[in-house]
């Protein structure tokens, strides 16, 4: 019962992040005191690492949401290189997401906000400048915020089925 437990409690969390403890265990099933400690053990095993809102991006004046896909060169990568690329994407404030991974014939992915398509290029003009020694390819995807979306994002549609 606790995995179900903790699997359901996540599944309502990501769902809406600000329902009470009463409102989660009545839904669930179970007593008001038994969510609040699953949800405080969760915290303190960092399961739960934070709580979020999902704001209207274009209403707070972002047009554009940007995947950006780079492959890096394997000749030049280490690890001194990777602490150098970790503290250069805590610089930039519009991106949100960073990471390494494969596909599409690239290592690495970068999601960001934008102002406008004019700041997106900036970014993205700076990051070869600064990062262009280290990289073979980069790619984007460019979206803008209130235009050609199917499904919007959030984390509500998450379902019991994956966990």
């Amino acid at each position: 019962m606790r995995k179900e437990l903790l699997n359901k409690l996540v599944v309502e969390l990501l769902r809406n992040s600000k329902a009470s403890d009463r409102a989660l265990a009545k839904k669930l099933g179970v007593s008001q005191p038994t969510v609040t400690r699953t949800r405080s053990n969760m915290e303190r095993e960092k399961l739960i690492r934070s709580y979020t809102i999902m704001p209207d991006w274009r209403k707070l004046g972002f047009e554009i949401f940007a995947l950006t896909f780079v492959k890096m060169d394997p000749k030049v990568m280490s690890a001194e290189v990777i602490g150098k690329v970790k503290d250069y994407a805590l610089k930039f404030h519009n991106s949100f997401f960073a990471s390494t991974g494969e596909g599409l014939g690239m290592t690495g992915v970068i999601m960001s906000l934008h102002k406008d398509y004019r700041d997106y290029s900036q970014k993205l003009s700076l990051f070869r400048r600064d990062w262009g020694q280290y990289m073979e390819n980069i790619q984007s995807f460019v979206m803008v915020t209130d235009e050609g979306t199917i499904k919007e994002f959030s984390f509500k549609y998450v379902s019991e089925d994956i966990l």
